[in-house]
């Protein structure tokens, strides 16, 4: 699908950033760019693969951005600040990284001679609390202004706009895609799926904020990817967004946990505690605008994907890049892009 080129990846050390380089890494020569704040990459086959090069820097830093970039064919910018912790105790950086870094990394784009497709990492946080069967084209919805939660969403959105200016204006090959949380093997963060599935293997108790109510729909790794290497190289995504995820594996947050409790055979007990702050009730997509302009469904259903998971983990339980089992999850907050 994408053979011979030369691909930027912002944020490559993460856990999709890194997934995607995966598969592209035997055909392409990929350099990525990332601060390391999250890794998933070192301990990887692929650290050490000839075709991959490595820069530490910071998408602020827009001098080293520019000549990291230099000669890149296909840009995909996954850096961003994220996971719910993270964005509450530093709203301020979220906005700066999520808006102005999106802006340097279009910018040295832009200056690139022979640029085939730029691809920005959006969030199905754009459609708010509640969203059923969302589609693209549909009103986004921010939350309540000073709430720190929302300030992710609201990075994010800017910067989706801000790709889709510099397609109109600029003729720039931008594509936006919005995961809908996106898990799997190499997955890092505060991905509830991942962390639900660790403390099952450990035999420890899963907690769950609130009463378990909140729908998701969940997406594997490597559908997601599917659907991402799509957007970087079919036509008919140049100068659109794109929801991607599984809109036939829904489930509760509740669910989810006696899903994971009973496929792994786990000794877990769930547990409910107290919840604050604002949540996101409801939220799956449509994924009929992929379906129908490049042909991506997503394949792996819930429990295989479970599964897959639970093998990877078993394999890194020592491995630095798995998340600690001890920490306490707010899942009425969890980001839902995976990263």
């Amino acid at each position: 699908m994408i053979h011979g080129k030369k691909v930027f990846i912002t944020g490559g050390a993460g856990f999709i950033g890194s997934t995607l380089a995966e598969r592209l890494i035997d055909n392409n020569k990929i350099t990525i760019f990332d601060d390391f704040r999250r890794d998933s990459l070192s301990g990887r086959p692929l650290a050490e693969h000839p075709n991959l090069k490595i820069i530490r820097g910071d998408v602020m830093d827009y001098p080293a951005l520019k000549t990291a970039m230099a000669g890149s064919q296909v840009v995909v910018h996954c850096a961003a600040i994220a996971g719910i912790d993270t964005v509450i105790l530093r709203p301020t950086e979220t906005m700066r990284v999520n808006m102005i870094g999106t802006a340097k990394v279009l910018e040295a784009a832009a200056t690139l001679g022979k640029l085939e497709r730029f691809v920005d990492f959006s969030t199905s946080e754009v459609f708010g609390q509640s969203a059923f069967r969302s589609e693209e084209s549909d009103t986004t919805r921010i939350g309540a202004v000073g709430e720190a939660r929302w300030t992710y969403a609201v990075s994010k959105l800017a910067a989706e706009h801000l790709t889709k200016a510099y397609h109109q204006e600029f003729g720039l090959p931008t594509v936006s895609v919005r995961p809908f949380n996106v898990y799997g093997p190499g997955q890092v963060g505060e991905g509830a799926m991942i962390v639900f599935i660790q403390r099952a293997l450990a035999g420890e108790d899963i907690e769950i904020h609130g009463d378990g109510n909140q729908i998701r729909a969940w997406c594997y790794v490597d559908d997601f990817i599917d659907g991402l290497l799509l957007a970087l190289s079919h036509p008919n995504a140049v100068g659109e967004s794109f929801n991607i995820g599984n809109a036939r594996a829904v489930l509760t947050i509740y669910g989810l946990a006696q899903t994971v409790v009973r496929v792994l055979g786990a000794s877990s007990t769930i547990k409910f505690v107290q919840r604050s702050g604002p949540d996101v009730e409801l939220r799956v997509p449509s994924v009929q605008k992929a379906r129908d302009l490049f042909g991506f469904e997503a394949r792996v259903d819930l429990e295989e994907g479970i599964r897959h998971t639970a093998d990877w983990l078993r394999a890194h339980l020592n491995d630095k890049t798995t998340p600690r089992s001890g920490r306490r999850l707010s899942l009425h907050a969890v980001t839902s892009d995976g990263n």
